[in-house]
Formats: structure tokens, C-alpha cells, sequence
């Protein structure tokens, strides 16, 4: 477990944070610019030191005000990823590297080939830091900080100098850190998409405060995400077993609760983990079981919970069977459907709304 709960004042703003989140995976601190998400990396680092407080990962104590403990920076065994990439402009990327490699005293249990293919950077040893793209450049940091031989791996909005086009470049090199390292990382993030692809764990922050954590499938139901991302990203997150793909379409079969999604999704195995998110403003709710559509997702459920939401719509809550799905609806349509907690409905999901994203933890 990484466990944190620290009290910092600074420059007027006060941070007062706390959170267990389960270990390895990743732990994604996700909310508005501003929130305090830096601060707290920053605590954890030990580049900041809390006035109260203690940070500990699994059986180490890093910081403890109350007994005076405050591991020097540098003995942490922490990798730490900037937004800006930072490297060494007259080093070559393989100078970089091996730069990360001999700062560390600890085993190598990540070897220096592995990190090599694992961040596809064979083809870059030679080149100096001039010579890359955004994206590449950062993919040298995070070799950097893995051939640190890391405990712990922060990443302060490392895609957020990025433009979309090297995001997607990046982003599936981190998906294969978390699948095939088992090195506990925290991420810092204000892009939900981001954190929909990373996250094992999400801590929500707002005004210096954590208002909210949990698996992303919990988080994604919770008022205090809707508040932050708008009404027009709230969704339900999911997460599915593939039982059947069609290569030909670019499809596959989803198992979620007890029904299955007809979901967009290329190169996956069956028998593979996949996240997705349906949108609560694409679900569309019966209760008769639909005939003649061109909605090919349906999906059977009962209405859990029905909260009021802003523009005088609602939010209904559906179990499909231990998965819960959102729907934004209408308060008309409320009414003349009669839903309340307990009605059966027929969930209808477009299967060009739905896209996965493959989850190998």
C-alpha cells in the first residue's frame, strides 16, 4: 500500500490530503489545474517536506513529523518523470540512459535491454535530445527514471506538453508499464482520457482536499468526478472479459455484468481484461425489450438509484448485474416510464459509442 496523509501550507493555499491506494498498479491524482496535485507529488518525492504528517510505501516509512523521520530525496529509491522531459542536451539518448543507470544503488531487477524494447528506444541510442520529437523525448525520461531502479515511479502530467498526436504515441508505452512492470507508480493528470487508459486507483482532489477515491468504476459514479469533468463526460466505467473478437469488423464481444457489449476494439485476445466507459448521455432506456433497431447493445438491468441533475434531467443508476451503468434521461421520461428503484429496464448502447481499452493488470 502507498499510504499518504500529509498537511502543507503554502502561498496561501493549504493542502490537506489523504489516501491508501493498493500496490503496484497505478494511482492516478486527477482533478483541476491548480488542486494541489503537484504539491502532493512533490510531498511524496520528499522534494517538499509536510508540516504534519507521513508518507509510507508498503513497509517503509519516507516521512513521519511526528517521529522525525524524512528520508533524504536521493535514498527514496523514487523515479520521478516531469512534464518537461529534463534530459541532458549534451548527453546522447544512451547517455541519458546509462546516467540512470549508474545513480543507483539498488538491484537491478530492470535491465537495461528491457527498458531498451520495452519504450521501443533502439532505434534512438545515438541521437542527442535536439533530435527527437516531444514524444520521444519523454519516453528517454521514463527509461531514465526506470534505470534508476525505482520503488516508486511519479509522473507529474507527463503528456501534458504534448500534442494529441504524440499523446497517442506515448500513452501506449505507459499502458505497458503498468501491464508488465510491477513497479507502484502515481500519475498526475486534469485529462480524464488519461486516466481512463492508466488508472488502478483514482484519488479525486479539489481545493487542496481529496473529495473522492476508489477503483475508477467507483469513482466515475461519484457527483464530486461530474462536478469537475461536466455533464457531457459522466459515464459509467466498466470493466469486461472479451469472450469473442471479429478482426474483419474491429470488434469484439464484452462481457460485462451478466450481458455483453458489441464494443470497437482491434488487436485483442479473448480472454482479455478491457475498460470501457459509456457516456450517460448515449444510453438510451426501455421497459419492454426493444425489437427492430439498429442499437445492437442491450443489456438487462434494474434500476438502482435515481438522482436529480442539472437542466432538469436525471441520473439513473442501472445494475446490470454487479456492473452499474448511467444513464442521463429526461425528467418526462422519467415520469412516463414510471422508473423507480427496483423496475426492470433494457439498457440500449450504440456500438460506435463504445471504445475499450485493453487492461492487462
Amino acid at each position: 500500500m502507498l499510504r499518504v496523509s500529509v498537511l502543507k501550507r503554502r502561498d496561501g493555499f493549504t493542502l490537506r490530503a489523504e489516501f491508501d491506494a493498493p500496490t503496484p498498479g497505478i494511482v492516478a491524482l486527477f482533478g483541476r489545474s491548480g488542486c494541489g496535485k503537484t504539491t502532493l507529488v512533490n510531498l511524496i518525492s520528499g522534494l517538499l517536506t509536510p508540516d504534519e504528517g507521513s508518507v509510507r510505501l508498503n513497509d517503509s516509512v519516507l516521512t513521519d513529523t511526528r517521529s522525525g523521520t524524512a528520508i533524504p530525496v536521493e535514498k527514496r529509491r523514487i523515479g520521478y518523470v516531469f512534464q518537461d522531459p529534463r534530459l541532458f542536451p549534451h548527453f546522447s539518448v544512451l547517455g541519458n540512459l546509462r546516467y540512470g543507470q549508474r545513480r543507483t544503488l539498488a538491484r537491478h531487477s530492470i535491465s537495461f535491454d528491457e527498458v531498451v524494447s520495452l519504450l521501443g528506444l533502439t532505434g534512438l541510442l545515438d541521437r542527442r535530445p535536439h533530435q527527437l520529437s516531444g514524444g520521444e523525448r519523454q519516453r528517454v525520461s521514463l527509461g531514465r527514471a526506470l534505470l534508476s531502479q525505482p520503488g516508486l515511479l511519479l509522473l507529474d502530467e507527463p503528456l501534458a506538453s504534448l500534442d494529441v498526436a504524440r499523446r497517442e504515441e506515448v500513452l501506449p508505452y505507459l499502458e505497458a508499464l503498468r501491464d508488465r512492470l510491477s513497479i507502484p507508480m502515481v500519475y498526475v493528470s486534469h485529462q480524464f482520457d488519461e486516466v481512463l487508459r492508466l488508472a488502478t486507483h483514482v484519488v479525486l482532489m479539489e481545493s487542496g482536499k481529496v473529495v473522492a477515491q476508489g477503483t475508477l468504476g467507483e469513482v466515475s459514479l461519484r457527483p464530486e468526478l461530474r462536478a469537475i469533468v461536466g455533464p457531457d463526460s459522466v459515464g459509467a466505467v466498466l470493466d469486461g472479459v472479451i469472450t469473442k473478437t471479429d478482426p474483419a469488423r474491429g470488434m469484439a464481444d464484452l462481457q460485462v455484468g451478466h450481458g455483453t457489449l458489441y464494443v470497437s476494439l482491434r488487436d485483442v485476445a479473448v480472454g482479455s481484461r478491457v475498460r470501457v466507459q459509456l457516456l450517460a448521455r448515449d444510453i438510451i432506456l426501455a421497459t419492454e425489450s426493444p425489437r427492430g433497431l439498429s442499437v445492437q447493445n442491450t443489456l438487462q438491468g434494474v434500476v438502482a438509484e435515481v438522482s436529480d441533475d442539472e437542466h432538469e434531467a436525471v441520473l439513473v443508476k442501472v445494475d446490470i448485474g454487479g456492473a452499474i451503468v448511467l444513464a442521463r434521461i429526461t425528467q418526462n421520461a422519467l415520469e412516463a416510464l414510471r422508473l423507480r428503484v427496483g423496475t426492470a429496464v433494457w439498457v440500449l448502447v450504440k456500438a460506435v459509442s463504445t471504445r475499450g481499452h485493453a487492461f492487462r493488470m
